[in-house]
């Protein structure tokens, strides 16, 4: 914490300076792309090592931070993805859309997952295996940037604001987003969102589509039915 932040939180009507503490290092490990020492959390945050060891331990205990034991680095569990579940909003569009997906793995024979925006990333919050001997699944939780990701793109592009960008224009005027992925080589995202009653996208569904040398591709087969699953989630949320 800076001088400055520290002085802002002196100053407000109501300071909680060990809970401030304990959601600094929550939100530092959010950020962080590994886990991290407590040696190292503290030079982040700008505090001793001995100022944050007890917050440390609660968070620990209370299952909010993972410990390595064999390196004593600490990460973020998934406490705080489990109880953003079970928001009534959340927990009717993942109890809507799970057997849908279900549905959509089985016949399109491909991994399905459903993801929603928390601030600038993407997060995994479905994720339904297909039924081939094969599959490309990403883990429950998993996060990247909206921007850099094809689920994300579609749902910035279904939201106030998205016009001023030609690309994402570009990608509400199609409905949907066919993509090779920005990580592993022979598979192509699709992806399409989910809406709500006023068209703006709350969520989406990303396929992605592992291309096998034995098969031809059926990319526009997996978008047909990954539109009529979109749909049918969009209006049973109402």
């Amino acid at each position: 914490m800076t001088a400055e932040t520290a002085a802002d939180a002196r100053s407000r009507p109501y300071p909680a300076p060990a809970l401030e503490k304990g959601l600094e290092i929550i939100e530092l490990l959010a950020l962080a792309q590994t886990p991290l020492s407590a040696r190292a959390i503290a030079e982040r945050l700008g505090r001793s090592k001995n100022e944050i060891f007890r917050m440390l331990f609660v968070l620990i205990e209370r299952g909010y931070l993972d410990r390595d034991p064999a390196t004593d680095e600490i990460a973020l569990s998934n406490r705080l993805f489990e109880l953003g579940m079970r928001v009534p909003r959340a927990r009717d569009l993942v109890e809507v859309a799970t057997p849908a997906l279900e549905a959509l793995s089985e016949t399109i024979g491909q991994s399905s997952h459903l993801v929603v925006l928390s601030k600038s990333e993407t997060v995994v919050i479905v994720a339904v295996a297909g039924p081939g001997d094969i599959n490309f699944t990403l883990r429950l939780g998993y996060r990247r940037p909206a921007s850099a990701s094809t689920s994300g793109q579609v749902i910035l592009a279904l939201r106030d604001g998205a016009d001023s960008d030609p690309g994402l224009a570009a990608i509400a005027a199609d409905g949907f987003l066919i993509a090779d992925s920005h990580d592993v080589v022979g598979v192509t995202d699709i992806s399409a969102p989910i809406l709500d009653r006023k068209g703006q996208a709350i969520a989406s569904i990303v396929v992605p589509y592992l291309n096998r040398r034995e098969a031809r591709p059926q990319h526009r087969e997996a978008l047909a039915a990954l539109l009529a699953t979109c749909r049918a989630i969009s209006e049973e949320l109402g």
